[in-house]
């Protein structure tokens, strides 16, 4: 029953679904590239994913600088086709899809040096 509550946990954030949703359809992305998607600071990025790991939601693996984010060969398909025929045509995740597409046309190299010239923007 933890594992349970656990996923119902992982799942209950419009963030966190949106994450599950990208990562369905595309099966790994970058830290950049989620940050990119949610458009939230990347400390609040890596907190949501931490939460999909402690779901055994999302599992990880780093290569280099960059950290990926895949679905859990854990999570449960019939869950999975569930979220999408449930929130597969919302508005904010075809608006995600569209993005994507925009973000995967781009290096990691170039989106990240983006966020970094958006952060040090903000800070002055």
């Amino acid at each position: 029953m933890e594992q349970t509550i656990n996923t119902i946990k992982g799942l209950a954030d419009g963030n966190r679904l949106r994450v599950i949703m990208a990562l369905g359809t595309y099966n790994e992305l970058c830290v950049c590239q989620v940050t990119e998607i949610l458009g939230l600071a990347t400390a609040t990025v890596s907190r949501h994913m931490s939460v999909l790991q402690n779901a055994h939601l999302v599992k990880s693996r780093k290569e280099g600088r960059w950290v990926y984010y895949r679905l859990s060969e854990t999570f449960p398909p019939q869950l999975l086709q569930w979220l999408k025929d449930a929130a597969g045509s919302a508005n904010e995740i075809a608006r995600d899809k569209e993005k994507l597409k925009t973000i995967l046309s781009c290096g990691l190299e170039v989106l990240c040096k983006t966020q970094r010239q958006r952060r040090a923007g903000r800070a002055e």
